[in-house]
């Protein structure tokens, strides 16, 4: 998550954004109510497990990525690992993009203060709906880090190392589906953004130049930092939700519902106010989405003591509770996908 300087009191305060078994089944008393007896979904489920978001991000938060700074060889190499994830699950690349990059010249960057940026990419995944192949869901989480610094790398491993693969899990839940005939009745795309570290270029750019019309979007589940928890919660089954009722009064009640009816997660709202002195709402690549109208709900694990540091490093995910955590994601997904009518907009 991005660096803010917040004065409190005075003061200048640096804040940001920075456990459990995985749930093996769900019994039918704690059902999602649209997926009620629906064995399609609890196979897609169970897909998500945390042995494999540990094998992807000991490769995404691994030394030979370098930190994984924008537009570096680093991250391109982690890159280069995704797209080939995506390719080997037989998830292609919107048609109308061409591939699985969009590119994110430097100087769009450079002209929001990216200065000394190269060119980098977004990288994009997506799985056409059955029915209502127009009107897409987004999952999103940057992959990019801070790179390294006095030869020190910054692994990121839950900054945002644990959305990478918590998207990248989810799309394997929605592929698994669509392979056994039950694929998601709107299109996913899946969203792994550049620039997020250096100010929120790479979903910038794509909320300003979309694959797909924003007005066709109807929501972005955005993750970042989901692997670890902070002080106040420590050993605590909990998620950070953000933004989720501030464009449609649906989407926090279907959050809600699904968390109710599978992990049964410990919902945390301590944050979701745009006037919270830091500012969550704005401060990760779902806002971009947001103030384009599209409704947002952002999934958090709060400011842990290893933000931004060296320290953040793959020994210290809490890979059950990652594995939770993105199970509720992907319920939710799930849901808003699958459900007759898309969400409202109902709120400004």
């Amino acid at each position: 998550m991005r660096k803010l300087l917040v004065p409190i009191f005075s003061a200048v305060v640096l804040v940001s954004c920075g456990t459990a078994k995985t749930v093996s089944d769900v019994s039918s008393s704690q059902k999602s109510p649209v997926v009620k007896g629906d064995k399609a979904f609890l196979a897609a489920y169970k897909e998500i497990n945390a042995a494999d978001l540990k094998k992807n991000l000991y490769v995404i938060a691994s030394d030979e990525m370098e930190g994984r700074d924008t537009g570096s060889p680093g991250q391109k190499k982690a890159g280069e690992y995704m797209v080939n994830y995506y390719k080997n699950l037989g998830i292609s690349f919107p048609k109308a993009l061409g591939s699985y990059y969009q590119k994110v010249p430097a100087e769009f960057m450079k002209a929001r203060g990216g200065s000394n940026l190269p060119d980098s990419e977004n990288i994009l995944a997506f799985i056409e709906g059955s029915e209502k192949p127009d009107e897409i869901v987004v999952v999103s989480a940057h992959y990019d880090h801070v790179g390294t610094r006095n030869g020190v790398v910054f692994n990121g491993a839950d900054d945002d190392g644990s959305g990478t693969v918590g998207v990248m899990e989810i799309a394997k839940a929605f592929q698994a589906a669509k392979k056994a005939g039950n694929g998601p009745k709107r299109s996913i795309l899946f969203l792994h953004v550049t620039g997020e570290e250096h100010g929120l270029f790479g979903s910038e750019y794509y909320t300003d130049n979309p694959v797909f019309p924003l007005a066709n979007t109807v929501v972005d589940l955005n993750i970042d930092m989901i692997g670890r928890d902070d002080p106040e919660n420590r050993g605590k089954q909990y998620v950070y939700v953000i933004g989720s009722e501030m464009l449609s009064s649906q989407l926090k009640v279907i959050n809600e519902e699904a968390n109710k009816n599978t992990n049964n997660l410990e919902l945390n709202y301590k944050y979701d106010d745009p006037s919270d002195p830091q500012r969550l709402y704005y401060r990760s690549d779902h806002y971009n989405f947001a103030k384009n109208n599209v409704p947002v709900a952002f999934f958090f694990d709060g400011i842990h003591e290893d933000y931004h540091k060296p320290t953040d490093d793959v020994e210290k995910i809490d890979y059950d509770l990652l594995a939770k955590r993105t199970q509720l994601v992907f319920a939710t997904a799930w849901e808003i996908a699958n459900r007759p009518e898309r969400i409202i907009v109902d709120k400004k």
